[in-house]
C-alpha cells in the first residue's frame, strides 16, 4: 500500500512543463506546436524519451496516439491518464501539457517510492486534440474510441493542404499498436480549467461532472462584388454584410437562450477584401455549445432558420459545412466523487464543475468510466501566451491525480 503522505515533486513537474514549452516557442512567448508539424514531432520525441527514462513501455498506434505503460502486479485492465501536447498557434504552456506531464510525474513519484500498483498504469498522448491544423478536434481520441475510421482520419486535409496520413508518416509517428491499444478500467484527465470560475469564485480543484456539446460549422456566402460608392444599398448582394449579420445573430442566440448556451464566430474571411469593394464571398465559422443536447439542437435550428431567411432577403447563396459535432457528455459519477473525496482527504477545496471546452476525456468516456480534474486558470485566459496557473495549483492538481490514480489502480 502507498503512503497517504506521498506527494509529487512540484519542481520537477514545473521543469518538465518549462522544457516542453521551449519547443515551438514564438518570439511573443506563445507555444506553437500544431499537430504533426516538426515542432509536434520534437515535442513527441522529448516526451517519449522521458517515458522511456521512467521505465515505461512506449507504444504508438496507427493514428499516432502514444501510450506509456507501467506494468502492474496483476494482468488486469489498466487505468489510463493523459491528454495532448499539440497546441493552437498562440497556445500557452499548460493546456494539454499538464495532463500528460502530470501523468508522467505520477509515474516518477511511484518509481521513487518503490510502489507497484495492482493494475497497470498508462500515460497517454493523443493526436490532434486542438483541431487547429486538422479537423475535427479530439481527432486522435475520437479514432481511438471508434468514432472515426482510420481511413477517414488519414484522408483529412489540414488547413495548409497536407493529408493527415502523409504527415504522420513524415514525422515518423504512424505506429502499429492495436487500435484501440487497450480498453481502460478508468480514465482521468488533469487539465487547467481554461475558464474563470475557479479563479474568480474561489476553489483549488474542480471535479468535472459533465462537458458541453459542441457544434462547429463553416458557412460560405456568395454574393456579388460591386463598387462601394455607386451601388445603392437596396441593390446590393453583400456577402460581407451577411457574415456580420450571422455573427451578430450567433451572439443573440446565446443571449436569448441563456443558461449554458454560448456562441462564437472565430474566423471571418472576405473576398476580395478591399475597402472600396462590396464583398463577393465570405466565409465565417460558427461554434455553438450547450450542456443539453436538446438545447444545442435548438440553437442549431435557430441559426439554420436565420441563414435561410437572410439568403432570401439579401439575394445571396449560403452553404454550410459541418466541421465537428459532439453531443454533451456526462462523466462517471463514481470517478467524479472519488476526485472530490481525494481532494478533501488532501485538505483541498473542491467544487463540482462543467467543462466548456472539449477534451480527450469526452471521447474516452465512450469506452470506460471517465472524469476530469481542473485547476484554476488565472483570469480564465487560455489559448494565449498569457495563460497561467500558479505553481502551487499545478502541484495540487497533480497530487489529486496521483492519489485518484492510486485508488483506481488498486481496485
Amino acid at each position: 500500500m502507498t503512503s497517504p503522505d506521498l506527494r509529487i515533486d512540484g519542481e520537477r513537474l514545473l521543469d518538465s512543463l518549462g522544457r516542453l514549452a521551449q519547443i515551438g516557442m514564438t518570439s511573443e512567448g506563445a507555444c506553437c506546436r500544431l499537430a504533426l508539424t516538426d515542432e509536434d514531432r520534437a515535442g513527441r520525441d522529448l516526451v517519449t524519451g522521458w517515458m522511456r527514462e521512467s521505465g515505461l513501455q512506449v507504444h504508438i498506434d496507427p493514428i499516432g496516439n502514444i501510450f506509456g505503460v507501467r506494468p502492474g502486479r496483476e494482468n488486469l485492465a489498466a487505468v489510463m491518464t493523459g491528454s495532448h501536447i499539440d497546441t493552437v498557434r498562440t497556445g500557452g504552456r499548460y493546456d494539454g501539457n499538464l495532463g500528460v506531464l502530470g501523468g508522467l510525474e505520477v509515474v516518477r513519484t511511484l518509481n521513487a517510492a518503490g510502489v507497484t500498483t495492482r493494475r497497470p498504469l498508462v500515460v497517454a498522448v493523443f493526436t490532434n486534440e486542438e483541431g487547429a491544423r486538422f479537423q475535427p478536434d479530439m481527432l486522435g481520441s475520437l479514432v481511438y474510441a471508434g468514432g472515426l475510421t482510420l481511413d477517414d482520419a488519414y484522408a483529412t486535409r489540414s488547413v495548409d493542404g497536407k493529408l493527415l496520413g502523409e504527415e504522420l508518416d513524415r514525422i515518423g509517428y504512424r505506429g502499429d499498436a492495436a487500435m484501440p491499444f487497450c480498453r481502460p478500467e478508468a480514465f482521468v484527465e488533469l487539465h487547467i480549467e481554461q475558464g474563470p470560475v475557479l479563479d474568480i469564485e474561489g476553489g483549488l480543484i474542480g471535479a468535472v461532472g459533465d462537458l458541453q456539446g459542441i457544434s462547429w460549422q463553416e458557412i460560405t456566402i456568395t454574393g456579388q462584388s460591386n463598387h462601394a460608392g455607386t451601388t445603392p444599398m437596396r441593390l446590393r448582394h453583400d456577402a460581407g454584410y451577411c457574415a456580420g449579420a450571422i455573427a451578430h445573430f450567433v451572439r443573440q442566440i446565446a443571449r436569448d437562450m441563456g443558461g449554458s448556451q454560448v456562441g462564437t464566430t472565430g474566423a471571418i474571411q472576405l473576398h476580395p477584401n478591399l475597402i472600396n469593394v462590396i464583398a463577393a464571398r465570405a466565409m465565417i465559422t460558427v461554434d455553438l455549445r450547450n450542456t443539453d443536447e436538446d438545447l444545442l439542437k435548438e440553437s442549431e435550428r435557430r441559426l439554420d432558420a436565420f441563414i435561410s431567411a437572410l439568403a432570401d432577403e439579401e439575394g445571396v447563396s449560403i452553404s454550410s459545412r459541418r466541421l465537428a459535432r459532439f453531443e454533451p457528455v456526462r462523466f462517471d459519477a463514481q470517478v467524479t466523487d472519488l476526485i472530490t473525496r481525494t481532494a478533501a482527504r488532501l485538505g483541498m477545496d473542491c467544487r463540482p464543475m462543467t467543462s466548456g471546452a472539449g477534451h480527450d476525456a469526452q471521447m474516452m468516456a465512450r469506452l470506460c468510466p471517465t472524469a476530469m480534474i481542473f485547476v484554476p486558470s488565472v483570469k480564465g485566459i487560455s489559448h494565449n501566451p498569457a495563460e497561467h496557473t500558479d505553481p502551487e495549483h499545478l502541484t495540487a492538481g497533480a497530487n489529486v491525480l496521483l492519489h485518484t490514480l492510486m485508488d483506481l489502480t488498486e481496485r
